[in-house]
């Protein structure tokens, strides 16, 4: 599901896009694909995990056995409270998955997605073909 596509303004000016995220799970590795890009509102976390409870009941695998590609290279730096947001999705035991690969392409938004998690299980790439083989490995 994709999240429609509008610009926002931040406080100085500059033109931001809404968030927005595709859910694509694939049964056969056990593995959610997530893409995210823009700057999120709440309300889009929420609907972004009921997308991943739909996706991941869909999978037909026991709690917490897939695996989640998760690729933010297309979103911009979020506020404060977003993080802590995205911090109790990525922790919620009924979205949690057995490992974790973000894909990011910013210095800084790699350094926000890192304080979102400190569990096991959970590593950063800049090549998403890296990223799928540790998950598949």
């Amino acid at each position: 599901m994709i999240r429609s596509l509008r610009d926002k303004t931040d406080m100085e000016g500059d033109a931001m896009m809404q968030g927005w995220f595709v859910v694509s799970p694939e049964q056969g590795a056990k593995l959610i694909r997530l893409t995210m890009g823009g700057f999120f509102a709440s309300a889009t976390i929420q609907q972004l995990r009921a997308e991943l409870v739909r996706a991941i009941a869909s999978l037909s695998c026991p709690p917490n056995t897939h695996v989640t590609l998760c690729d933010i290279r297309q979103m911009d730096i979020q506020s404060q409270e977003r993080v802590e947001e995205f911090s109790r999705l990525v922790g919620s035991e009924d979205i949690r998955s057995r490992k974790l690969a973000f894909v990011t392409a910013k210095s800084l938004a790699r350094l926000q997605a890192k304080r979102l998690t400190s569990r096991e299980g959970v590593a950063f790439f800049s090549d998403i073909d890296a990223a799928l083989e540790w998950l598949t490995g």
